[in-house]
């Protein structure tokens, strides 16, 4: 009787044990059972549908651009192109034109047309090479392709274009050494993006993570997930190759040193002043009178102080004439001119017309109110001028404020691709319109400029800017406040206002030079004077950093002393 009693309770204990076990196993094996479920990659793509619209995807990242497919064609958008891919398209959105500007030729496209002008020249594509949809221009990949070093394949279900625009560069890659899973995330419950073959080749974007045992990949098909490490052979890197050659730009520089001076000369009588030029500025050989002036809104150039006496006396001295255009003429907004093509052109022809018309040896471009609205236009202008100045071997330099967060758009590097010179004016440090006295162009000043444009532009091309000139403050205290006058001065004015004050300038080592500070009836004045002796510190700073040459603002304000200095460093 009491065996009996046993065996009732033995076997139900058993059987629970058993089924206890039975349930372990299948959890066991359900959770190391790898999810077959697929992602579709509409989802992951974020894109619905086969419609005319995808993702771009540039090398290992899937961007949130949104990109067109339209006749078995592929277009991103414009602002996208020109920000990752080539700088040198332009879009013209006043007269519906895209540009693309070469060393030798403008290529103009009108948006849903398959002709465009190569200069003068029509030419004809199996594709429209632009379009215009939801108030924005996209681009074709192909038309993008003949003019930037980039490779694509299209994809679709869904709709996706993948660049590659990095070449000659190591990239990981490893082969699948069986067939595997590429995943969502790092897990085998992860849904399945696509199942690979053995053998299949991914690009190796991250390596084993040691605590989940996968790795990132990315396919050529655009698709980025993670696989098994285990499922992968070993990695091994490739350089990805193009037969893309850039196109090379020609620049027009001296062998010697540069020495330029600013003349300005605003009249025909002014051009006289030229024969006390060559007799005195001993060391220059390029002058550059101030001759032309951006006279309308349309592209026209005021050139009523220019002379060919002038053009054939400089040249029969040896020395080149460079003529200026500035943008200071009331009657304009050099903005205006510049953001249309039709109107930017005129002035450039203009320019090269006048520069032909005068037998001039090159163009200088002084334009000091461009706004950051116009920065891209002014480039485009610079681009467009550079051919001109090309063909008819015109040497182009333009001007420049030294380098600031401010002022970056004036973009001196590519101004240093397209044109011969960058010339920067390492003056008016402290100006009219300061807050508070300075000196024109301190020391570190002039050693901030250089260092700042040799991070954009090659030496070679660049030249730096001098004063002649000082600035005479004048500080008056009223009520608590302190009005600010000030003037510019010659070197020589300078001296009379030193000896009329009676007092003798200290020199300022952090200025690199003299200063004079006295007071008069009320009123500080002070003045960190330009001199010989501060001149040629700063011409030592220049030479030192072998640049192409030297700048002089302006003709007049110098005294003759500064010449003999000036030719020690113009040899």
């Amino acid at each position: 009787m009491k065996k009996s009693l046993n065996l009732k309770i033995i076997i139900p204990v058993v059987s629970g044990l058993v089924l206890l076990l039975i349930l372990a196993a299948v959890y066991l094996i359900q959770k190391n059972m790898p999810n077959k479920e697929k992602m579709p990659l509409s989802k992951y793509f974020g894109v619905e549908g086969n419609g005319e619209k995808g993702v771009l995807v540039v090398e290992d990242e899937i961007t949130d651009v949104t990109c067109i497919f339209r006749d078995e064609k592929a277009y991103i958008p414009y602002d996208y192109v020109k920000e990752h891919f080539n700088a040198r398209f332009y879009l013209d959105r006043n007269e519906n034109l895209l540009l693309y500007t070469t060393p030798t030729t403008e290529i103009s496209v009108v948006p849903g047309e398959k002709e465009c002008l190569i200069g003068r020249s029509k030419e004809s594509k199996d594709y429209v090479m632009a379009i215009s949809e939801d108030d924005q221009v996209y681009v074709a990949v192909d038309y993008i392709k003949e003019y930037t070093a980039l490779q694509y394949r299209i994809y679709k279900k869904p709709n996706r274009v993948v660049v590659s625009d990095e070449f000659g560069v190591d990239k990981e890659y490893v082969k699948t050494s069986e067939e595997c899973a590429l995943r969502y995330k790092q897990s085998i419950k992860s849904l399945v993006l696509k199942n690979e073959k053995k053998g299949a080749k991914l690009r190796l974007l991250q390596k084993v993570n040691q605590k989940t045992g996968f790795c990132q990949v990315m396919e050529e098909t655009g698709i980025i997930g993670y696989v098994k490490a285990a499922s992968l052979g070993k990695a091994f890197k490739e350089k990805k190759t193009t037969e893309f050659r850039p196109e090379k730009y020609t620049h027009i520089l001296r062998d010697d040193k540069v020495s330029v001076v600013w003349h300005q000369v605003t009249n025909q009588v002014a051009n006289s002043t030229l024969s006390d030029v060559l007799a005195t500025a001993k060391g220059v050989n390029v002058v550059c009178p101030t001759w032309f002036k951006t006279s309308d809104n349309d592209g026209g150039v005021d050139a009523s102080a220019a002379s060919y006496d002038y053009v054939a006396k400089a040249h029969n001295a040896g020395i080149e004439v460079w003529g200026m255009c500035d943008d200071q003429s009331p009657d304009m907004k050099i903005g205006t001119v510049l953001e249309k093509t039709g109107t930017r052109l005129k002035l450039v022809n203009n320019l090269v017309a006048k520069a032909i018309q005068y037998d001039l040896d090159g163009i200088n471009i002084d334009f000091e109110y461009i706004k950051k609205d116009s920065g891209e236009d002014f480039i485009q202008f610079i681009r467009e001028l550079g051919i001109k100045c090309r063909t008819n071997s015109l040497v182009l330099s333009i001007d420049n404020y030294p380098l600031m967060d401010y002022n970056e758009y004036y973009d001196r590097s590519e101004q240093a691709r397209v044109a011969d010179y960058v010339i920067v004016m390492a003056y008016d440090e402290y100006h009219k319109n300061s807050e508070e006295a300075g000196p024109v162009s301190s020391l570190s000043y002039v050693k901030d400029s250089i260092t700042s444009v040799l991070t954009e532009v090659p030496k070679e091309q660049v030249i730096i800017g001098l004063p002649f000139y000082s600035r005479y403050w004048k500080e008056k205290t009223k009520s608590g406040q302190t009005e600010l006058s000030v003037e510019s001065c010659s070197m020589n004015y300078t001296k009379q206002i030193v000896e009329k004050s009676g007092k003798q300038p200290v020199w300022d080592d952090a200025a690199g030079q003299n200063y004079l500070e006295f007071s008069e009836k009320g009123v500080v004045h002070k003045m960190w004077i330009e001199d010989r002796d501060s001149l040629e510190l700063k011409m030592k700073e220049v030479s030192g950093a072998k640049v192409a040459g030297f700048a002089f603002w302006k003709y007049g304000l110098e005294s003759r002393e500064v010449w003999n200095m000036i030719t020690k460093y113009t040899k």
